[in-house]
């Protein structure tokens, strides 16, 4: 457990950064400071490893106090990932996965067995260990920095706007992969992000901070149905009403068991007679086991036709997907942000179990949000008008 109690941090010139904090995350908690520029965010974060120190009060880990620890051995028993990653670029791989491990001693073969435990978890190649960060793209540089985090096996991670300088469809697959690990793992993950939307994806509770106070911590649900003040409803902002849904509806229940799949070993002959018969332009492609791989379209397979490749071997692997369990509420909003016509839905295997397509969510959003046959036939021709948009 992590408290912080009256905590303030002051800088020369009597500066106030932090001004008296009272604060208390429960052990396997994914917690988010989120607030503008300078309201003192990432310095409460930075407290809780003595990168800052505080000027006033008391911050307690499992019931210690920080202060009366050793600044380096304190370090060391707490994961730290930044946006700029901080991979060594003269280490390979293996090398900064396993980096704190080396200075606690831990001897070489289980270093490597970290290594290749860690390097699986985030789905990369166990090939890659022997390179260097450089050789690496963005997005698997930052894959790489979050394990090395979990590698020392520390209970406390903490994360300082990670993803701020990726695109969107890397960052979105790394918020998975983060709230996934720390769900299995039950990581206590405390987390800096100026983005309200991935605060609300990722955190189970919110501390949303106003010139150096916490104006409010609460759950997302209670921050979206019960924001404190002004500058909270600014925060949010009026689009976010999408996510304010007061019930626990899940993706599974309003999907459509309508996914076409074609597996990976099959040709590509026998996908464009599948596209014909089921009148599609794409298929989603699964193993024998109808475990989601990526998809082909039409433009895939024209490019293909006369070869005797397979539909592995011309699938496209990037694709955004929605767990059958999650919230709707929660995936309401990044579902229609993306313009997709539809969304595979995988059950916690990544087995393919339906699909979301954009028109079956107009009626959720009339129901759940607007309610009035005026808002309905706005949000049917915003529907219709990025219909057209996308040919």
């Amino acid at each position: 457990m992590i408290e912080f109690q009256n905590v303030s941090k002051i800088y020369r010139g009597g500066k106030i950064a932090v001004e008296d904090i009272n604060l208390s995350f429960e052990q396997g908690e994914f917690i988010c400071f989120i607030g503008t520029s300078g309201s003192g965010k990432t310095t409460s974060m930075r407290m809780i490893n003595r990168m800052t120190e505080p000027s006033k009060g008391k911050i307690l880990i499992d019931g210690q106090d920080i202060q009366k620890l050793n600044a380096v051995e304190l370090r060391r028993k707490i994961g730290y990932v930044i946006q700029s990653i901080g991979l060594m670029p003269h280490m390979t791989i293996r090398e900064n996965i396993t980096l704190v491990q080396k200075l606690l001693k831990v001897d070489q073969a289980k270093r490597d067995q970290t290594a290749e435990k860690m390097i699986d978890l985030v789905e990369l190649p166990r090939e890659m260990l022997d390179r260097y960060p450089s050789e690496l793209s963005g997005g698997q540089q930052q894959r790489i920095g979050v394990v090395r985090a979990l590698a020392a096996d520390q209970d406390i991670i903490l994360m300082d706007e990670p993803f701020g300088a990726l695109d969107p469809i890397t960052r979105d697959s790394l918020q998975d992969l983060v709230k996934d690990l720390q769900e299995r793992l039950g990581k206590t993950i405390v987390f800096v992000t100026h983005d309200m939307d991935e605060a609300l994806k990722l955190a189970n509770r919110i501390a949303i901070m106003s010139e150096g106070r916490v104006v409010q911590f609460d759950t997302p649900e209670n921050i979206l149905k019960n924001p404190a003040n002004s500058f909270v409803e600014d925060l949010l902002g009026e689009d976010r009403l999408l996510q304010a849904r007061p019930d626990k509806t899940t993706v599974g229940e309003v999907m459509l068991n309508t996914a076409i799949t074609i597996t990976t070993e099959k040709s590509i002959q026998e996908a464009l007679r599948l596209m014909r018969e089921k009148r599609v332009d794409t298929l989603l492609v699964t193993d024998n086991q109808d475990v989601l791989k990526g998809f082909v379209d039409i433009e895939s397979i024209n490019k293909n036709r006369g070869l005797t490749a397979s539909v592995g071997d011309i699938l496209q692997a990037e694709v955004f997907f929605v767990k059958q369990s999650a919230l709707l509420r929660n995936t309401l909003q990044r579902i229609l942000k993306r313009g997709l016509k539809y969304v595979p839905v995988v059950d916690d295997h990544n087995r393919v179990v339906g699909i979301i397509t954009r028109a079956s969510l107009v009626d959720i959003v009339y129901d759940v949000v607007f309610g009035e046959e005026d808002s309905l036939m706005d949000a049917v021709e915003s529907f219709n008008t990025d219909e057209v948009k996308e040919g």
